[in-house]
């Protein structure tokens, strides 16, 4: 055991040492001005003892006074260190973090460029600023422009600025927001030299961002669509609030004065958060009664500020004595709230989505007749007659010619495989679904959706990940000959022998004791199991009793049913069934061995005579026959797939229909952005496992495990 270990201790080293390596060879920039700062910070004991308490602190640290006596190379020394000691933490790594972050997108010559331009210049404006404004009377310029700071904070949130054009939408808009969320509320209501620095790194680096990255990414449009009116208007409401807590907490004397009589008091704020946490989600979801109250909100500042205003000017007219240092501050936060009024009324058109109870009153929509119909028309996937099964809600087109069906969970339209549409309109399908969505609160996605609908979300912006392989058998000239069908003869070899015989039937139609025995396997099958029996992609014995399916029965001379396979068709339009999808698999643990080789196979023969050009075998989810992890969502998957193969058997059911040589067609999960995924991951285990929470199903993996 201790040899296991210690064998492993270099193994993890080098593993790291290799992600350094990886990361000095990406980041050379951040990489060598990261160190620089420890080992300044080290060398000159700025590390425990603060460096502002220092004698040479004037002769290292930037500023007006340093550069009015002629400290020139305090521009360059100055971002190398911190204020004091526990300022390394935050500077160093958030110099880290966003340096490397620009450098990454960038490249390292532009983050350069960039970062300590950025810096230059931010210090340079800033000082400027001071100089001009120290002698107009305005104290708190007065006294900022006596003071000096370091630190290399400047340019790393201009590099950010900058770097963040490089983001596909909504994820720049979100870095942004975040960014002058912190800048306004710091230069508001805090107003040290070091938030001035902030202020206008950002305020030169944001407009410059397209320009020095280059050409429009694709999904950019000429104006916010709905998702981005959503993200500025919760933006503000988050600034605003922040500034309150800002306020309350760190009392202070910035630009336009003191906090102290302009903060609210504690019961005040709590009644302030209590309000705005859930209008801040119901925004966020483009809320129609959130709106309303957030404009409702906004228009009681903005009218107590009018009212302030009003009396104030009255007794200006009477002569009224009053106190006015806390007035500047006063109306500063007022008219931001007016201005967050005014972003709410000009994105009133993003936030109609109805309440809960209105939606669920609307909801009733066509039902599977209709699927049916649509689907036998225009044709479909391998998984589009699951589409027709229970539990699942349509989105229709205007027109009536296409459809989507899809089940809701955790917030979340989970589109299942391709729209069923007529030639050229799958695309137009997927983006009304999509409007719909944003207009009622919900997440899009698509999942299990082949080639064609990815490209079609492609369109939108959308990215993507393969979830599953499905397994395509094409029946013309299949002969089951050859070394690579071996076993699948002598499974149809052993059935003869042991009289074992093939029956393609319609399960409803049989008599009670055969539907007896396929019970029995069916609870027997499920008797093994740690884990409950999933839905959503994969049926049970109510979908095997529809007309519509076929199923295919291994019964002996004596009338024992040794296995059960069930079929579902697959439209390929004009009213025609092109081929057949396997759906569930039960056998008998005391039966036939080789029963599932024997009923897959003798079905491919029986659909092949009735002419049917292929069969499909399925997708196990969670499993792929090639193909490396390469993006951190893959690898994500590529875990959870090992972590429920114990319970489900996904990859072994893959191997397994491997025996049958098919061709393998990916299917994909669609999804606006990756800040969708956790939700979304939600949705799916609530889709495949409805009737089982949270709680229970965790219960359930931690006494599988425990076995």
């Amino acid at each position: 055991m201790t040899e296991t270990v210690a064998a492993a201790k270099p193994a993890g080293g080098g593993r790291i040492r290799g992600t350094v390596a990886v990361l000095r060879r990406r980041l050379p920039f951040t990489s060598s001005v990261t160190l620089a700062m420890l080992v300044l910070a080290v060398a000159t004991g700025a590390l425990w003892n603060a460096a502002e308490d220092r004698a040479a602190f004037p002769f290292v640290a930037y500023g007006l006074p340093s550069l009015e006596a002629g400290r020139w190379w305090t521009m360059l020394t100055g971002p190398f260190f911190a204020v004091i000691p526990w300022y390394y933490l935050p500077m160093v790594g958030s110099f880290a973090l966003f340096a490397g972050f620009a450098e990454w997108q960038l490249g390292t010559r532009r983050a350069m460029a960039v970062t300590i331009g950025g810096q230059f210049a931010a210090v340079l404006v800033a000082t400027q600023f001071l100089a001009l404004s120290r002698n107009s009377g305005w104290l708190w310029a007065e006294r900022v422009a006596g003071s000096l700071d370091v630190g290399f904070s400047g340019g790393a949130l201009a590099a950010v600025a900058v770097a963040s054009a490089t983001l596909r939408p909504p994820w720049a808009l979100r870095l942004r927001a975040g960014l002058c969320v912190y800048a306004g509320v710091a230069i508001v209501y805090v107003g040290t030299l070091a938030d001035l620095v902030h202020f206008f790194a950002l305020l030169l680096a944001l407009p410059l961002g397209k320009r020095l990255v280059g050409a429009r990414r694709a999904g950019d449009s000429a104006g916010p669509n709905l998702r981005e009116w959503r993200v500025l208007v919760v933006a503000g409401l988050l600034l605003l609030t922040v500034a309150e807590i800002v306020m309350f907490l760190v009392p202070g004397d910035g630009p336009f004065g003191s906090t102290e009589g302009v903060s609210l008091s504690a019961p005040e704020l709590g009644v302030l958060v209590l309000l705005v946490v859930p209008m801040l989600n119901g925004l966020r979801k483009g809320g129609r009664v959130a709106w309303r109250w957030a404009v409702g909100l906004s228009a009681f500042v903005t009218l107590q500020g009018l009212a302030v205003a009003t009396l104030i000017g009255l007794a200006d007219v009477f002569g009224g004595d009053y106190d006015t240092s806390g007035l500047p501050l006063f109306f500063v936060d007022n008219l931001l709230w007016t201005v967050e009024l005014a972003v709410l009324i000009a994105a009133r058109h993003a936030f109609r989505v109805p309440s809960r109870r209105r939606l669920r009153r609307h909801a009733q929509g066509p039902g599977p007749a209709l699927a049916r119909t649509l689907l036998g028309r225009h044709g479909g996937s391998t998984l589009s007659w699951m589409t027709t099964w229970p539990r699942n809600t349509y989105f229709v087109r205007e027109d009536g010619r296409s459809y989507l069906a899809y089940r809701r969970h955790a917030g979340v339209a989970v589109a299942l495989g391709d729209p069923i549409a007529p030639d050229g309109t799958a695309a137009a399908t997927v983006t009304e679904f999509a409007t719909m969505c944003e207009n009622s609160g919900l997440v899009p996605c698509v999942f299990s959706a082949t080639e064609a609908t990815v490209a079609a979300t492609r369109e939108l912006g959308w990215q993507h990940v393969q979830v599953a392989e499905d397994n395509v058998l094409d029946l013309d000239g299949l002969e089951f000959r050859g070394k690579a069908w071996q076993d699948v003869r002598s499974a149809l070899n052993k059935a003869a022998k042991q009289e074992i015989e093939f029956r393609l039937v319609r399960l409803a139609d049989q008599p009670e004791p055969i539907l007896a025995q396929v019970r029995a396997l069916s609870e027997e099958w499920m008797s093994g199991k740690a884990m409950p029996e999933m839905g959503f992609t994969l049926g049970g014995l109510d979908e095997a009793m529809d007309p519509a399916t076929r199923v295919g029965l291994a019964v002996d001379a004596e009338g024992t049913v040794h296995g059960v396979t069930s079929w579902l068709p697959v439209h390929t339009g004009a009213g025609t069934i092109g081929g057949w999808t396997l759906d569930i698999m039960r056998r008998s643990p005391h039966g036939f061995r080789p029963v599932m080789e024997f009923l897959i196979a003798s079905a491919c023969l029986a659909f092949r005579d009735e002419g049917a050009r292929f069969v499909s075998l399925s997708g196990a989810p969670l499993a792929r026959s090639t193909g490396s992890a390469a993006r951190p969502v893959d690898r994500v998957l590529e875990s959870l797939g090992r972590v429920m193969e114990p319970y489900y058997g996904f990859r072994s059911l893959h191997a397994f229909k491997a025996k049958f040589q098919p061709r393998h067609v990916p299917l994909y999960l669609a999804f606006r952005d990756e800040a969708d995924l956790p939700r979304i991951g939600l949705a799916l285990s609530r889709a495949y496992l409805p009737d089982v929470r949270l709680r229970q199903l965790a219960k359930l993996v931690s006494s599988s495990r425990a076995r």
